[in-house]
């Protein structure tokens, strides 16, 4: 286990951040991963996001607020329009699953008593979401452009000695880490003795 790693009170433990020149400058040697291999790629690729896991989320970040910069106001409006769309989305499931029959008659008399209040309602939410799609856009685009640079970095970059030793060391030791849950999360198992 490395000296600067850092534990937190759930068990998880933070790696260390990893130098500029073994990330990225000259001690990185990177090259196209064999694309036959899927099995190879996807082990290289995990081992990357686990060894240099603090310089991705901290390259997140800075993305993150590079976009968030660039574009300020269409970053906070994507972000409240995106919350405001998924708290809907969870509304409307637990609405629908909650009382669906009741509710279902209700909308539906409500549209058979009231059509031009429910077609300046429904022309009123198409323009509100062709307003803001642009917004959307850029708040997806902060948060899924650093993903796929991590991604792109993780399947490129080359291990070097160090970095199978620490892979090794942190996996004989089981030690959980932020990258490892996320990981964990979706499903994706790492085995370094196979």
């Amino acid at each position: 286990m490395s000296s600067s790693a850092t534990k937190t009170d759930n068990g998880i433990e933070l790696s260390p951040l990893r130098s500029l020149d073994d990330f990225l400058l000259e001690s990185a040697r990177f090259q196209v991963p064999n694309l036959k291999d899927f099995e190879k790629w996807g082990k290289m690729v995990v081992q990357n996001l686990l060894y240099y896991q603090t310089n991705y989320f901290i390259l997140g970040l800075v993305i993150f607020t590079i976009v968030g910069v660039i574009h300020p106001t269409q970053m906070l409006v994507g972000l409240i329009s995106f919350a405001v769309g998924v708290a809907g989305v969870v509304v409307g499931v637990v609405g629908v699953v909650g009382d669906a029959s009741d509710a279902h008659s209700q909308i539906t008399s409500f549209k058979q008593s009231h059509p031009l209040i429910c077609l300046a309602i429904f022309l009123a939410a198409f323009y509100l979401l062709f307003q803001l799609v642009g917004s959307l856009l850029v708040f997806l685009l902060g948060i899924l452009l650093p993903i796929a640079v991590s991604f792109v970095h993780a399947s490129l970059r080359l291990r070097n000695l160090k970095n199978k030793i620490v892979n090794k060391m942190e996996m004989v030791g089981l030690k959980k880490t932020p990258m490892g849950v996320i990981l964990e999360t979706f499903g994706i198992e790492y085995t370094p003795f196979q």
